[in-house]
């Protein structure tokens, strides 16, 4: 029986303040590129048990975890504590000027 891939989840925020967090955001990222975990795993060239690990918020070395970053499209941005509300304000910003429809400047 063929498996069937989840939906991304439209909710997910970048904001990894735990490890759970940020595996939330990784798995939504393999599922936005419509990608099975195994599939996944071997594209980055980590296990996937790594991966599996990672996504359920579970601790990886730093070069597994830079390792899937990288290759899933990602970036980290560290800041302050006491900077984390404007930063995400920014984010928050800039990601719903890129999906107005006039983001472009077209009118």
């Amino acid at each position: 029986m063929a498996r069937t891939l989840s939906k991304p989840d439209a909710a997910v925020t970048p904001w990894a303040h735990n490890l759970e967090a940020l595996g939330e955001i990784v798995r939504n990222q393999r599922l936005e590129h419509g990608m099975r975990i195994d599939d996944a795993a071997a594209l980055l060239g980590v296990s996937s048990n790594v991966l599996s690990r990672l996504e359920n918020g579970r601790p990886v070395g730093s070069d597994r975890l830079f390792r899937v970053l990288i290759g899933l499209g990602l970036d980290m941005l560290l800041v302050e504590r006491g900077d984390t509300a404007a930063a995400m304000r920014a984010v928050d910003k800039h990601v719903n000027r890129d999906a107005s429809p006039h983001a472009d400047g077209e009118s």
